[in-house]
């Protein structure tokens, strides 16, 4: 398959046409952190050592959407440019469409494609995640949690969340000032009571230290059960067509907009009469 072709097929799924494939065996590796994380970079710099190692990689860069305009800058491919002539590299960005949880509706079998053509990893890097952004867990396989010393103390608030779906966290830009703080808030939190045995390794994207440690420990990491995969594929796709079809009837939600402004209408009584026009298809 060549990568116009494959591009071609992504698209499709983008737009949710239906593409059949025979599925193949991979890695999907999540990465997911705060905006600024060094996501990117820490994702080229997997990429140069896979390589190094011999796999072919894929890269799917999910990037946040306009709630306007529902376009992306998707810029991600720019931070890994360099593999234009390199087969063995396919790098895709993909707008999250309004997603919440940091992937977008095609994330999963845009995935298992790139896998069913020839790839054996495929990075997956979310949108800039906070603490509730936790659909990549479900996705991938395994799940890097990338961190660096500027969170400072808002790793305290992901503790709740982004830190507890971590296969591996990272504490990335492992060179700047406030490493060694964060580096601890990280370890106390991961032992406290109930909290899984979770790998923390110091890196930096930029200069290349670390990187095979990482893979190292992804590697060694145990994969999450598959079996919810299809669940969260199917809910994306259908969060995904729910909010096509709200925006497919803006007039109608208007009218129930204005019914409850002037107190004809309870908020409640008119998102529940909503609701019934969808599911009876008469919105």
């Amino acid at each position: 398959m060549t990568r116009r072709e494959l591009a071609r097929l992504l698209t499709r799924l983008e737009n949710g046409e239906s593409v059949e494939w025979r599925d193949a065996p991979g890695r999907v590796i999540g990465i997911t952190g705060a905006p600024g994380a060094g996501k990117s970079t820490l994702v080229a710099a997997m990429i140069r050592e896979f390589r190094r190692r011999g796999h072919r990689v894929a890269v799917l860069a999910v990037d946040p959407s306009s709630p306007f305009t529902g376009g992306a800058l998707l810029g991600d491919r720019i931070r890994m440019g360099g593999y234009e002539n390199d087969d063995g590299v396919f790098i895709r960005s993909m707008a999250s469409r309004g997603e919440a949880g940091g992937l977008c509706p095609s994330a999963a079998p845009a995935a298992r494609l790139l896998l069913a053509a020839g790839f054996d990893v495929v990075l997956l890097e979310t949108v800039g995640a906070g603490q509730g952004d936790v659909g990549v867990a479900r996705v991938a396989g395994k799940t890097i949690v990338v961190v660096t010393p500027q969170m400072g103390d808002g790793v305290q608030a992901g503790k709740a969340g982004i830190l507890e779906i971590a296969s591996v966290l990272v504490l990335n830009k492992a060179d700047l000032p406030g490493a060694n703080r964060v580096e601890a808030q990280v370890r106390s939190l991961l032992n406290l009571p109930g909290c899984r045995e979770v790998p923390v390794l110091r890196v930096s994207s930029q200069k290349g230290e670390g990187i095979a440690e990482l893979i190292a420990l992804v590697e060694q990491a145990p994969s999450r059960p598959c079996s919810q995969e299809p669940v969260a594929e199917l809910r994306l796709l259908v969060l995904s067509r729910l909010r096509e079809m709200v925006d497919e009837h803006r007039r109608e939600l208007a009218d129930l907009a204005g019914r409850w402004q002037t107190g004809a209408i309870s908020r409640s009584a008119a998102v529940e009469e909503f609701v019934r026009l969808l599911a009876n298809g008469k919105a």
